[in-house]
This record gives structure tokens, C-alpha cells and sequence, in this order.
């Protein structure tokens, strides 16, 4: 295999049906060493069939998969010594403790178990399962059980993460540790594929998104077009009065704007034209106390590929 895709993951044409029903047609994405990548996508878009297809539990139908340098297909073990892989649900031994469960998990991978017993210790602190350690699995809530999946799938240091709702029934904290430790394995080389349907926890995670509707991944072009669409900017003023007469001034009426218990929204056409409209509120002398877009960037993205495949009944690729 060429240098370009021996490392990270690399999917080509990759198709998957059930019968009639063809759950992931001709998707196509890369995630490079030392990145995040985000798998965007509504219920049903095939984002689970990909995932599954990524850590060797299904067959695609056609086209080339590539994790860590090797083939699902024809050479699962190698994928699987060298991918961490952490399901939506956690398929645990509900009477093995958390230690117990890391141990047995490092023995599958064949360490040593001093190592095993070490690496257990380890993964126990950084996922903040101390108090937990030698609990049975069957009292952990949602939350707890989503760290003790992360910390097997830790387990033998992978070159490769596949994560599936990671942060679900994760706490503020949590999430917020999660976030960093995301970040900081990336940062040591680890290429990271994220499929989550909590958009805003993304946006502070990946460095790039791969979008998933009716089986197909997204592409490149439409995804532009959906980022530069017009979106709505939220705007606080420590004087409401004065921000609402300012924007009449300026010609923003009520047909491109509206105000909710958060503020004022603006629909504005880009990223320029944003820029342009604080600076005339704050040249009309408006306190301007929070101003920014609505939604995050993969939200805005999300939602304007939603929109165009309600109502064309597909997207354009």
C-alpha cells in the first residue's frame, strides 16, 4: 500500500445493502494521522452501517476501506490491533468490575499482564473511574458506562479511533474532559472519526466534518454551498430599545429579523455582511453585549443539507 493511505482511515466507493433496503451507497472519506473528523448524518443516513463496515463487523458490498494501512476485509486482526473501537452501547461484563474489565480487555490484546494490570490503572484515572475502579460494570449510570467503553477502547494505544456518541449521558464536566482528551490524543498522532448527533460538542472537537444523507456521503461542492448560505447571528444589547431602533436605521425590519429570550436574531448573507452590521450598531452608539452566529458551523451545515433533501427529496453530490 502507497504512503497516501497508509495510515488513518480511507474510504473509497463503499457500498453496504440489506436486501433491498442499501443502507450506505458510494460513500467516500479520510481521516489523516492527528485529526478529528466528524460523521454528520440523520438517523437512517448510514452512519452506523460505515462504522460498523470501519471495524470489521460488516463486509461492504463494493469499494476499498483502508484503516491503519490495512484492509477490513482481507485482514481484520491487524485493523483491530491497531483501531479503538467505542459503540454507541457498551457491551460490558456486568459482574466484572471496571479494573477487571480493562484487565481482561488488555489480556484479549495480549499484554502481558503486568502491563495489562498497569494500562488498567492508568486508563481508570484518566476516564476519572477511581472511586468506580472495583465496582461491578452492572451499577455504572449511562454516563460511566460511556468512560469504561472509552477506556477499552484505549486499551493498546490505538493509531486509529472510531467513536459512536461518545459523549452521550456524559455531565458538563465530563464532556468537557472528553473534549480535551479528544484533542490531545489527536494531538499525538491518532486519527479520530466521531459520529455524534450532538453538533455543538463537535464544532469544539473536529478539525474537518464528513456529511452522511440516504446512504451517500456529501460532496465537497454542496458542502460549500451549505457553509456559505445565509444564517441567522444572535445579537444582545445591554439597551434592547436602541438596538432596535438602530437596526430599523440600518433597513434590518422585522421580515429578516426576530427576537427571542436569548436576543435579537439578524439574518445575515455572510461572514462580511456580519462584520458590516456591528460595525454600523456600534457606530450608531449600541452597547453590543454577545454577537455571533445562532448555531455553531456544523449545525448551520446540517441544516441547510436538511433542508435542500426535504425538499428536493435528495442532495445533490
Amino acid at each position: 500500500m502507497n504512503n497516501a493511505v497508509s495510515g488513518g482511515i480511507h474510504v473509497v466507493g463503499v457500498s453496504r445493502s440489506f436486501g433491498s433496503v442499501h443502507a450506505v451507497q458510494d460513500a467516500t472519506l479520510s481521516v489523516a494521522p492527528g485529526s478529528v473528523t466528524a460523521l454528520i448524518g440523520p438517523n437512517g443516513s448510514g452512519k452506523t452501517t460505515l462504522m460498523l463496515m470501519l471495524a470489521t463487523l460488516l463486509a461492504p458490498d463494493a469499494g476499498t476501506i483502508s484503516v491503519a494501512g490495512h484492509d477490513p476485509l482481507t485482514d481484520p486482526a491487524a485493523v483491530r490491533a491497531s483501531m479503538g473501537w467505542m459503540p454507541d452501547a457498551l457491551g460490558a461484563w456486568p459482574t466484572l468490575s471496571v479494573r477487571a474489565a480493562l484487565n481482561v480487555t488488555g489480556r484479549m490484546y495480549r499484554m502481558p499482564r503486568a502491563l495489562a494490570e498497569q494500562r488498567a490503572a492508568e486508563l481508570i484515572a484518566l476516564t476519572d473511574l477511581t472511586a468506580l475502579a472495583d465496582q461491578p460494570s452492572r451499577v455504572l449510570s449511562r454516563g460511566q458506562k460511556q468512560r469504561l467503553s472509552l477506556a477499552r477502547a484505549l486499551v493498546h494505544n490505538p493509531s486509529v479511533l472510531l467513536l459512536d456518541e461518545p459523549a452521550s449521558g456524559l455531565d458538563p464536566s465530563a464532556r468537557a474532559a472528553l473534549r480535551d482528551l479528544i484533542r490531545r490524543l489527536a494531538g499525538e498522532g491518532t486519527a479520530i472519526l466521531i459520529s455524534s448527533h450532538v453538533l455543538a460538542e463537535l464544532d469544539e472537537m473536529a478539525d474537518a466534518a464528513v456529511y452522511m444523507t440516504s446512504g451517500r456521503t456529501v460532496g465537497a461542492d454542496r458542502i460549500a454551498q451549505a457553509e456559505a448560505s445565509a444564517r441567522a447571528w444572535r445579537i444582545r444589547s445591554l439597551n434592547p430599545v436602541a438596538l432596535a431602533a438602530a437596526l430599523a436605521e440600518v433597513g434590518v425590519g422585522p421580515d429578516i429579523s426576530s427576537t427571542d429570550n436569548l436576543g435579537t436574531l439578524v439574518q445575515v448573507a455572510h461572514e462580511a455582511a456580519a462584520a458590516e452590521l456591528l460595525s454600523r450598531l456600534i457606530g450608531l452608539g449600541v452597547p453590543i453585549s454577545a454577537y455571533g452566529p445562532a448555531v455553531g458551523d456544523l449545525e448551520h451545515t446540517f441544516l441547510d443539507l436538511s433542508r435542500t433533501n426535504n425538499a428536493t427529496g435528495g442532495v445533490s453530490l
